[in-house]
């Protein structure tokens, strides 16, 4: 099943959001980060993507009709060349926003565990710090200008006609206008906010600790 929407904003603009709207609108199974941490097999993949390896992106995507969110961003443009009737979807919100909320979960101190480690999976988030901010992920400056490097590529790397730059903020309209198909009657899904995150952030460590 090739991949019939390329998601290519970062994690942290809406992307959660993005993948459950995708679900809904038949664009489903949506891959995310939640589904990395599903599969035991899938941080092997994206480690070895992060080490340069040629990738057999039928296997990594099977059963998949669209991705958004880390670690596939990173590879928009060999996803686009792979499938390159797809259309792709760049989630955007404001740098300083963007920055604040990463700080407070995907990027702050609930995840240094998982960073620091030397699985698989600590190797794929620590190639995604690398590749973007230098590594450095709590300094605001190279943060942003990660951010806004990335998108300005992925502008001029994807055709016009293939690619829509989105705020979920926007809700269905344009999203549905862009994909081809009816609004939904429903409220567009907004979820995995700062506060969310952190609340199952602190469940998680709870668990961890019985």
């Amino acid at each position: 099943m090739a991949l019939e929407v390329i998601g290519a904003g970062f994690g942290r603009t809406g992307t959660m959001s993005l993948k459950m709207a995708l679900d809904q609108l038949g664009f489903g199974p949506c891959y995310h980060m939640v589904e990395v941490f599903k599969n035991p097999l899938a941080p092997d993949y994206w480690a070895a993507a992060a080490a340069g390896a040629a990738m057999d992106w039928d296997a990594v995507f099977a059963g998949y009709r669209s991705t958004v969110d880390w670690p596939s961003t990173d590879y928009w443009r060999e996803l686009l060349a792979h499938a390159p009737r797809a259309k792709v979807v760049l989630t955007v919100r404001d740098p300083e926003a963007w920055f604040r909320s990463t700080q407070a979960t995907i990027f702050g101190p609930a995840n240094d565990r998982m960073i620091g480690d030397q699985s698989s999976q600590g190797k794929m988030i620590r190639a995604i710090f690398e590749r973007h901010f230098g590594g450095r992920r709590d300094d605001r400056a190279a943060s942003i200008a990660g951010y806004q490097a990335h998108n300005a590529a992925v502008r001029r790397g994807v055709p016009a006609a293939q690619l829509l730059e989105y705020d979920i903020a926007q809700g269905w309209t344009p999203l549905c206008a862009f994909l081809g198909v009816p609004v939904p009657d429903t409220p567009f899904p907004r979820v995995n906010s700062t506060e969310e995150f952190q609340t199952n952030a602190a469940k998680r460590a709870a668990e961890t600790k019985i």
